[in-house]
């Protein structure tokens, strides 16, 4: 990371959230294929942008606060326009993360909504393998044998 300004923050969270969305779109296209070897390594890539953009976020506040603004997202609006001849870059940026981290928020709950559906699907699929009754919970006997068929005692002449 670099000098701990609010813009350079602002460039670098710009970046990651860039990234982010490329990662998340191409988890889309691993859930809708049903791609899950793909699946690990983006979860593992998308946990590290996320941790990265948290310390970014909170780099940003921290630099808010020494500049005299809110250390929080409502100070940005402020500190941006008083850039002097950095406001229409620190402006622009500010606005393209919010514009990206709302995509992100959507890609996100898309996302999710496919992966409840997959797993939806596979809760099927294994009830559907489940036997359906309680007498066919022991569907084959000790034996091997099929205990849906009635077993035979033997004949005892007396």
């Amino acid at each position: 990371m670099s000098t701990a300004t609010p813009l350079n923050s602002l460039r670098e969270e710009e970046h990651i959230m860039t990234t982010l969305l490329g990662v998340l779109k191409q988890e889309q296209q691993y859930l809708v294929a049903a791609e899950i070897d793909g699946l690990t390594a983006l979860t593992t890539k998308k946990s590290a942008l996320v941790t990265q953009m948290t310390l970014l976020s909170a780099q940003r506040h921290r630099a808010l606060g020494k500049a005299g603004y809110p250390a929080e997202e409502a100070g940005m609006d402020a500190w941006a326009a008083a850039c002097g001849a950095d406001a229409a870059e620190a402006t622009a940026l500010w606005q393209a993360l919010q514009q990206h981290a709302r995509a992100a928020k959507e890609l996100n709950r898309i996302n999710g909504m496919l992966i409840n559906k997959q797993m939806n699907h596979t809760q099927g699929a294994l009830q559907a393998l489940r036997p359906q009754t309680a007498a066919a919970n022991n569907f084959y006997g000790p034996g091997g044998l099929s205990t849906s068929l009635p077993r035979s005692r033997g004949f005892l002449a007396g």
